[in-house]
């Protein structure tokens, strides 16, 4: 694998750890083979081959995919249905206490609005992994604020696509057999050198601030996070750098950014860079004013190729160094 390592420590089944004012967050069980996973479209529609391509990755590894009835469907040439459809086959997943784990077939938008009509008992009854990135990092933050790790990595678009033999897709299928991954990256030369101790959270920048004055589901809430040590990620697509400045100091102003105790910058992608200026020079002159470890171009990003697997909510270690970044994922 270039320049990048993995590796996997066996973890133990149903881990807990701290977060929001000694609430526990749970790791869903490990997959098994012939276990059951479920393909669903919390957001925007997929292709039409997506979640057949999907499943046969899934079957390949020896799971047994099942296909949300509502995954392929359409609504206003946005959504992949109407509110109550998406939902329906989003508590369908939840709910199934056979269904071990979720994944979304692609993200767009509209997982935001399905987080009204559940509550976090529908997130927290049977503990499992949901998988996405993207507009699915609401679905994170819902399943972290109800007390349960999730799981932002590749969706159905890119298990299908990229095959079961890739690279990433395995780190996928460790992680969701119950390891715990260590990452390295190479090193940036706007790295902040440090280590750093703390609960992983984030994701899709404009998704996470997006939901920021939601105090049920925002996993960035003030009282959620007070008190606690957090690793905060974060990515985006298509976004001006003006607009990821508004976030981030809309980040700064609600107090997050001096809670953090390290910052894992992402992969920012499509975007319009200025003359001689790019995204990470502009996000630096922000985060250089924090005491804090930070590195940028970090595996997580809508480049499947440059996505790794993290765990929300899952506690971990971040060292950079002059040589490169390691983040390892910690047992409790």
């Amino acid at each position: 694998m270039k320049r990048i390592l993995f590796t996997a420590l066996i973890t133990i089944m149903a881990t807990m750890t701290a977060l929001a004012g000694g609430k526990k967050l749970i790791m869903p069980a490990p997959l098994k083979p012939g276990d059951k996973i479920a393909i669903i479209s919390p957001a925007s529609t997929p292709g039409n081959d997506n979640p057949e391509k999907a499943a046969a990755t899934l079957r390949a590894w020896g799971f047994n995919p099942v296909i949300g009835p509502h995954a392929l469907s359409r609504y206003q040439n946005m959504y992949a249905g109407t509110i109550e459809e998406r939902c329906a086959d989003l508590r369908w997943a939840l709910e199934d206490p056979e269904i071990k784990a979720i994944v979304c077939t692609r993200g767009g938008y509209g997982s935001a609005m399905l987080l009204d009509p559940l509550t976090h008992q529908d997130f927290k009854r049977n503990p499992k992994w949901i998988v996405g990135y993207s507009d699915i990092t609401a679905l994170h933050s819902a399943m972290v604020c109800s007390g349960v790790m999730s799981l932002h990595a590749n969706m159905g678009g890119a298990l299908g696509g990229r095959g079961t033999d890739d690279d990433i897709n395995q780190m996928l299928r460790y992680t969701l057999m119950g390891n715990l991954p260590t990452y390295t990256a190479p090193a940036h030369p706007l790295n902040k050198i440090g280590t750093a101790h703390g609960i992983v959270l984030g994701g899709n920048m404009a998704v996470f601030t997006n939901i920021g004055g939601s105090k049920e589901w925002d996993f960035l809430d003030r009282d959620n996070i007070e008190g606690q040590d957090i690793i905060l990620f974060f990515e985006d697509v298509s976004e001006s750098m003006p607009r990821v400045n508004s976030m981030l100091q809309q980040l700064r102003l609600k107090g997050v950014l001096n809670q953090v105790k390290a910052i894992i910058v992402g992969r920012f992608t499509e975007y319009k860079s200025g003359e001689g200026y790019d995204m990470n020079q502009m996000l630096s002159e922000t985060l250089n004013g924090y005491d804090i470890p930070v590195c940028y171009d970090f595996p997580a990003s809508h480049d499947e190729g440059w996505n790794y697997p993290i765990i929300e909510g899952c506690p971990a270690t971040l060292e950079v160094t002059p040589e490169g970044v390691t983040l390892t994922f910690n047992e409790q």
